[in-house]
This record gives structure tokens, C-alpha cells and sequence, in this order.
């Protein structure tokens, strides 16, 4: 899969951003776990890494150690808002620096109001692309974590991404809720981004003990043939994994030898294989 957009380093070398949102409209399937851990495992992979927590619940926010996201003054919300009313925005304005070498623009409630008020503005799914333009020459990857709905937010993600990468909870399979989520990213592929593709689905919250993942894996492969491609890295189901986004970090600091870790890092590596 092709990087779409150059910017200069400092040093004059070509560098390309890749965008890509992290979606389902269901909620609890590991979306934000998904993108603070491949995130932070881009960094380690030597790569700028942006997350944006697009979703009003700011849980991405939270999870990397800003436990009152409702608190914070300057946010995805009140960026997003400044470029509907027209006014400046510096490019860095309100990014946050984590310990792990990725840098976070939170989000958090405001984000509900926001939504509503998109209804009435004109190019309403495009006001993220405009953030976006201005933080891509920073930058290598950026990590959107949508919220758990298809609403006016989520269409903004899709509509500046490269990319849709899909958690799914491998304990059942919702079949209605993923076509859903298909279609609409079809729609705004047709209509609105022409370049956006599926990065891939990836089985979350696996219980080795079953086999539910071979099943839902081969049900899917039935269901989407090679339309989508299914990630071959399955996360586990832990308690580890459950415990850190109380601790503010990564996986990969609060348990680095532990398998949730390594399915990470495995997932880390697939994803930058799909630049080539």
C-alpha cells in the first residue's frame, strides 16, 4: 500500500505520513487499546507517531496517563472549532508529549458537542482533513481512534485517512455491524476520499482456549474474500492487558515480555509491511 503524501525533514530527505483511523461502530473491541500500542510500537520502530483521540469519551486520552481529558483546555474539539470559525491555528498547538516517544492530540467531550454543530457547516466532513494537512509534515504515521458510532466525527477520520484499520471482538461475530462499517467506508470512498482503503481487520480480545478466532477468521474470509484482508496477528485476551490503561502506559512497559506484547509487535511489523 502506497504512503500518499510528501513533506521535507529538516534534512531534506522525502518523508510520507500515512493516516489511519482505527474504527467500528461497536464499542469495547480494543480500538483504543489497538491504537495507543501501535502507536507507541511504531515509535519504537523509530517513527514520529500522532494519535488523535477523536472520540468524545477521550478514553485514548486517559489511558496514556491524562486521567481527566474533560479538563484539558486546548483538544481536538476546540482545534477542530477554531478552523470553522476561521481562525489560526499553529500547527502544534495543544499536542501532547508522551513518555513512550509518541506524541497525543486528546480529545474528550466536547468532541459530542462538536458533532452537532458540524450539521450546519460548510464542507463538514473535510474540517479534520484540514488539521490533518497542517501536522502531516511532522510526522510519519498518524493514529486516529474514532468513536464507536458513523457519525459527522468518523466521516471526518475516513475522510482524511489512508487507511481503515478495524478491531473485531472474536467472541461472537458481529456480521450486520461490520457490513454496516463496509459500506459506509465504500460510500465515502466513492464520494468524498477516492484513496481510502481497509488496512485490514484485526481479531482482538482472542480466547486460545477456543476456537473461535480460526472459525470467525475463516467466516470472514468467507463473508469479505479477498476484498479485506485479515490481519494474520490475532491480540489475545489478558488481564495484563485489561490493567493498563489504568497505569497510563503501553503494553509494552506494563507487561514487555507478556503475549499481548508480542501480538503487538507482530502487528507493529505486518502494518509496516503494508507500505511496501
Amino acid at each position: 500500500m502506497q504512503r500518499k503524501r510528501k513533506s521535507v525533514e529538516s534534512k531534506g530527505e522525502f518523508i510520507m505520513c500515512r493516516v489511519i483511523a482505527i474504527a467500528n461502530q461497536k464499542g469495547g473491541v480494543g480500538k483504543t487499546t489497538t491504537t495507543s500500542n501501535l502507536g507507541i510500537g511504531l515509535a519504537k520502530q523509530g517513527k514520529k507517531v500522532l494519535l488523535i483521540d477523536a472520540d468524545a469519551q477521550g478514553s485514548l486520552t486517559a489511558s496514556l496517563g491524562y486521567t481527566e481529558p474533560d479538563a484539558i483546555e486546548i483538544t481536538l474539539a476546540s482545534v477542530m472549532g477554531s478552523l470553522i470559525k476561521d481562525e489560526e491555528v499553529e500547527p502544534m498547538e495543544g499536542i501532547l508529549h508522551h513518555e513512550e516517544g509518541i506524541d497525543l492530540m486528546p480529545g474528550n467531550i466536547e468532541l459530542s458537542g462538536l458533532e452537532v454543530s458540524l450539521v450546519n457547516v460548510m464542507s463538514r466532513e473535510r474540517i479534520m482533513q484540514e488539521y490533518i494537512s497542517m501536522v502531516q509534515d511532522y510526522y510519519d504515521y498518524i493514529l486516529i481512534d474514532c468513536m464507536p458510532s458513523l457519525g459527522m466525527i468518523t466521516i471526518n477520520a475516513f475522510a482524511c485517512a489512508d487507511s481503515i484499520l478495524i478491531p473485531v471482538q472474536a467472541a461472537y461475530l458481529p456480521v450486520k455491524g461490520l457490513q454496516q462499517l463496509i459500506k459506509t467506508i465504500g460510500k465515502v470512498k466513492r464520494q468524498i476520499n477516492p484513496k481510502l482503503e481497509i488496512e485490514g481487520i484485526l481479531l482482538t480480545m482472542v480466547d486460545s482456549r477456543t476456537n473461535y478466532a480460526r472459525d470467525i477468521s475463516a467466516m470472514l474470509k468467507e463473508a469479505y474474500g479477498s476484498r479485506v484482508k485479515i490481519f494474520t496477528n490475532i491480540i489475545p485476551i489478558s488481564v495484563r492487558a485489561a490493567e493498563i490503561s489504568a497505569e497510563g502506559v503501553s503494553i509494552y512497559k506494563h507487561d514487555p515480555k507478556g503475549k499481548v506484547a508480542s501480538a503487538y509487535n507482530s502487528l507493529t511489523e505486518e502494518v509496516l509491511a503494508n507500505e511496501q
